[in-house]
């Protein structure tokens, strides 16, 4: 089994204009990640950017690079791109790794690619890791997955799901603490996919559930795409969303 792994990276950002750029302990954040990748089991590991000083900055520290369009809607659109561009076969299997997560570890990379190829019925496989506080299962930002016995995704919400019926009548409605009975999980943002699919899924039109959810995904379920789900071997960190974000990295990497 071989995979490829895609780093989409773009310069405009409204929260962080540059972000792949900034410094994180002497090293573009790009450079941790694209590092991060090459630590992996891929054969192939692709900066993905629409901007000239991302692509000059990653052919400076050994990267290959592939210029994409800046019209995308979705970097799913771009990963296609890249793939159609590169003339990847049908059947290969590429790694989504996002040029904000400088900590990613290289074996859950492993984990999500190896568990696409042992899974023919699948299109794409992805990670999630467990809800521990009803916080966190409540809010809408969490992105909630259920999943079948074999592991393949049932449905992705921001609302809590499955709903602990019982457990709000017992709290007077409310959900106070976690409720038991029940592996809720979060999903967490890393995709494998199958190239037909990549290509595949930008022919299809947004879905109702994908545009009432806002969540990408559901349009692969919508069209009756299989997708992976296994619990992350590690929780990978969080990624750099703000300056905040970066700030509190840098201290954490140089202190």
């Amino acid at each position: 089994m071989s995979f490829s792994i895609i780093i989409p990276a773009r310069y405009a950002s409204s929260r962080f204009p540059g972000k792949p750029l900034a410094q994180l302990a002497g090293k573009p954040m790009l450079q941790h990640v694209y590092e991060r990748a090459c630590q992996s089991e891929a054969i192939r590991v692709v900066v993905a950017t629409d901007d000239e000083r991302i692509a000059s900055c990653a052919t400076g520290f050994g990267a290959e690079v592939c210029m994409t369009s800046s019209d995308h809607p979705s970097g799913t659109d771009r990963l296609q791109e890249v793939v159609k561009k590169l003339q990847f076969y049908a059947d290969d299997i590429v790694v989504n790794v996002q040029g904000d997560e400088p900590l990613i570890p290289p074996r859950v990379i492993n984990q999500v690619a190896h568990n696409l190829a042992a899974v023919p019925e699948a299109s794409i496989a992805t990670l999630s890791e467990p809800i521990t506080d009803a916080e966190s299962l409540l809010n809408p930002n969490v992105v909630k997955v259920i999943r079948d016995h074999r592991g393949m995704a049932i449905y992705f919400s921001r609302a809590p799901i499955p709903w602990p019926r019982d457990a709000v009548l017992a709290q007077g409605g409310k959900l106070d603490s976690m409720p038991e009975g029940f592996n809720w999980q979060r999903h967490i943002g890393m995709y494998a996919y199958r190239v037909k699919l990549l290509n595949d899924f930008v022919a299809w039109p947004p879905a109702p559930i994908e545009a009432t959810e806002s969540l990408e995904q559901l349009r692969a379920l919508y069209n009756g795409a299989g997708i992976h789900v296994e619990e992350a071997v590690e929780a990978p960190p969080t990624g750099v969303d703000t300056p905040e974000d970066l700030e509190r990295l840098r201290q954490m990497l140089e202190g």
